[in-house]
């Protein structure tokens, strides 16, 4: 059984593809790991500066902290790594905006480039993303789960 069957019709990247998948992958996690979330969650002084200058509390460095490195987690798990993709596209385009009004779009090329490496992961990935939501809608229809409702 191919991915192609599993994921109505979505087939999975070649052996080449795969390959040059995860290398844009793994240096990209550890860059969100290491030189992004890190400096966040140790509240080093460049980031602390950076979301003084926002106006926003601590909280959110911390949570933009955590989020990104969530992310870069997901991004080195098979299944998880098209979804973690797409949600890095949305904190880039949520930081092209903030790169644009609140510093006079002095970095906003770095969450361009950013979203088109994940932009690449997320398509070449999309097949284990339609197998995670596949998966997902399957529990969900599961006989005894039941949706809670408000």
């Amino acid at each position: 059984m191919t991915d192609a069957s599993s994921t109505g019709g979505t087939a999975a990247p070649g052996r080449r593809a795969n390959i040059a998948l995860w290398a844009l992958q793994i240096p990209t996690a550890l860059f969100f790991a290491l030189a992004s979330a890190l400096p966040k969650l140790i509240a080093h002084p460049s980031a602390v500066e950076g979301f003084e200058a926002m106006g926003t509390g601590a909280w959110f460095m911390y949570l933009i902290g955590v989020l990104e490195l969530a992310g870069a987690v997901a991004l080195l798990i098979p299944i998880l790594s098209g979804l973690s993709a797409l949600a890095f596209i949305g904190l880039m385009i949520g930081a092209f905006i903030t790169q644009v009004v609140m510093f006079d779009g002095q970095n906003a090329a770095t969450p361009i480039i950013i979203m088109v490496v994940m932009a690449v992961i997320a398509w070449g990935r999309r097949g284990r993303t339609a197998q995670l939501a596949e998966r997902v809608s399957a529990v969900l229809r599961a006989p005894g789960h039941r949706a809670r409702s408000a």
